[in-house]
């Protein structure tokens, strides 16, 4: 038995900060005194979080409106990302932290018991127990109507549903017979698991709880089908496109859509508070400004945005740094965590027989691979900033090799001829180029989603040192859904996207995208497709190497020592270096951050990931403020 971060309970479950009694944030202070809303003190839970700023960031200023440009109305969802309010957080180090939660007791990833802060409320004042736990978990969950497909995968391990237990309003359980090792995790991704709801808000839209006449005009009034449909569009803690679901995090959004506008307000019982005891988030409100992505780097440009990485590339950079000064931002070039920014992807489960048995054969990916001229890229495209080499685990992991790196990352193209006339691909006609076993042109289409200059400029590079091998290169962009189509059904031959999503992985994050578990991987899509559907959709791996790769991945799912994890990810990722099953291009390459000379507590230099990072998130968006006199924002209701 262990509980997870120990070490920390000191900063997690800390009393309050004398502060925190008396000072009260300027927002609320109208509310407060007309005793609309509850004093600072009484709207803390009893343990707050405290600590867990990095070193540099410095108690702020409450005050100020934070603006970031977004594409879509769905773009709601990124606060819920930026906010980062779980029930466990990964911290700077990438170590699993109790955020939502006081604590974590864990016995043999078998066994997970939670204990909740008491006195935590979420955003309408209401408390936050072992109920809405429970809630979820009996009435959501395994309501056939909500979710007819059956509860989430995170609640099913070897097709055994969890045993939920609520040992007292503010502690529950969830356990198994076997391992779990990625319960946690789930709960602290930038998309994560939430295994609790509001019940004290969705109850009236729930046939078990609502008097049925009421729900019935509910429904009618919402132009809903029935209940089950105007309770999932409600109930969608993630998205934040409901301002009436009470949530948990930092700010709370106030807009309906259609919008061109959202404005998040901060949440008065948010549980986290300052070294002094203060109570987070320091910044007021939030505003997500609609706009086409295309415009995004004038505007920010122009200074119209206070934090901005969004629709932002390195191929815009030195447009911001030259307006920088002028509009009164500055731009820090932050770290992407990803395997590669750039990797080909050649399609082991294409349909066309004699292209599945090329790309199948490994000389001929090695081939390919020592045929690019990576170092000519980096120049050329990214003034060398970048780093050179496969798609792999970046430096910065504790389980990264640079040999992974540099495998068969050279350029070397008298190697790559040799392996290709020993595949048996001649080289006919004035123009040189090779032939397929059947005779037709070796001409690889690579597939790329829409028509960036960035990835244009790339294949350009590649088309050209290719060609001294007798290989021609076609590029075909298509819209994102187009190409997921294509891959699915194995019409593509290749294709060029960012590699692995997790390039900084710990032990005890999953190995999934490293193994054929998903349609969406290009590499092998039929064969992820048919993991992920067991059986009933794809089709069965039938390669040695996949084959492999998925026992391992099995293997890390029982394993509970991060030692033994830590092995497995080890022997998977050398397999891949040494299969070489996507062929990275580049990677580090730079992502220009365009922050406010008045926004404080940004870092300058920092990871910029999805997962495990929530972009912004990792870098706690609650401890952000403004420098110089602010004026509050107006309390919505």
């Amino acid at each position: 038995m262990r509980w997870l971060a120990l070490a920390l309970l000191g900063s997690f479950l800390a009393p309050l900060h004398p502060l925190a009694a008396g000072a009260e944030v300027p927002l609320f202070e109208p509310e407060v005194a007309a005793g609309r809303l509850p004093a600072m003190a009484e709207r803390l839970p009893s343990l707050p979080r405290q600590g867990g700023a990095r070193a540099e960031q410095t108690p702020g200023r409450y005050g100020g409106e934070v603006v970031t440009l977004v594409s879509r109305a769905r773009d709601t969802r990124l606060m819920s990302v930026y906010g980062y309010s779980r029930l466990m957080v990964f911290d700077e180090t990438l170590a699993l932290v109790p955020d939502i939660l006081a604590g974590v007791e864990v016995e043999a990833d078998r066994s997970f018991t939670f204990r909740l802060r008491p006195g935590h409320r979420w955003s309408d004042g209401h408390p936050f127990t072992a109920e809405d736990f429970r809630y979820y978990f009996e009435d959501v969950a395994q309501n056939r109507r909500l979710n007819p497909t059956g509860p989430p995968h995170q609640l099913v391990v070897g097709g055994q549903l969890a045993r939920f237990e609520v040992l007292d309003a503010h502690t529950v359980r969830y356990s198994w017979d076997r391992p779990h090792p990625t319960f946690l995790t789930s709960l602290a991704g930038a998309a994560p698991f939430f295994p609790y709801r509001p019940a004290h808000y969705l109850k009236p839209f729930h046939e078990r709880y609502a008097d049925r006449a009421a729900l019935e005009g509910r429904v009618r009034e919402a132009s809903a089908r029935n209940w089950a449909q105007l309770h999932n569009r409600l109930d969608n803690l993630y998205r934040a496109d409901n301002p009436d679901l009470p949530t948990l995090d930092p700010w709370v959004n106030t807009t309906r859509a259609p919008a061109e506008r959202f404005v998040f307000v901060r949440n008065p019982y948010f549980h986290r508070v300052d070294a002094q005891g203060r109570q987070l988030p320091y910044i007021d409100r939030w505003v997500l400004e609609v706009v086409d992505p295309k415009i995004v780097p004038v505007k920010a440009g122009a200074g119209e945005s206070h934090l901005q990485a969004r629709h932002l590339g390195f191929d815009n950079y030195p447009f911001l740094q030259q307006a920088a000064r002028r509009n009164g931002y500055r731009v820090h070039l932050w770290t992407p965590a990803r395997g590669a920014h750039l990797a080909l992807f050649p399609n082991l489960t294409v349909t066309d027989p004699v292209w599945r048995d090329l790309m199948r054969d490994v000389r001929f990916r090695r081939a390919l691979s020592l045929g690019i001229n990576r170092h000519e890229i980096n120049q050329v495209v990214y003034f060398g900033l970048a780093r050179e080499g496969q798609n792999t685990l970046q430096a910065e992991s504790s389980l990264a090799n640079p040999a992974w790196r540099t495998a068969y990352a050279s350029y070397d193209p008298r190697e790559a001829n040799r392996l290709l006339d020993a595949i048996g691909l001649p080289r006919q006609g004035l123009d040189r180029q090779r032939r397929l076993p059947d005779g037709r042109p070796l001409t690889i289409v690579v597939e790329a989603p829409g028509e960036g200059a960035e990835q244009s400029d790339v294949l350009q590079l590649i088309r050209d040192s290719w060609q001294g091998l007798g290989i021609r290169l076609l590029t075909k962009p298509l819209q994102m859904e187009g190409l997921r189509n294509r891959v699915f059904a194995g019409s593509t031959l290749m294709t060029i996207a960012p590699g692995a999503e997790n390039g900084i992985p710990t032990p005890v994050m999953s190995p999934a995208e490293w193994a054929p578990t998903d349609q969406t991987q290009w590499q092998w899509s039929r064969w992820g497709n048919h993991v992920e559907t067991a059986g009933q959709a794809g089709e069965a791996i039938d390669m040695a190497i996949g084959s492999r790769l998925l026992a391992l991945y099995h293997r890390w799912l029982t394993a509970t020592d991060p030692l033994d994890q830590a092995t497995i990810w080890r022997e998977m990722l050398s397999l891949h270096a040494e299969e070489v099953l996507t062929i990275g291009l580049i990677s580090g390459v730079p992502q220009p951050v365009v922050v406010s000379n008045r926004l404080r507590n940004v870092p300058e230099r920092a990871l910029y990931n999805w997962d495990p990072g929530a972009h912004f998130g990792l870098h706690r968006t609650d401890l952000f403020w403004f420098d110089g006199p602010q004026r509050s924002a107006e309390v919505r209701p």
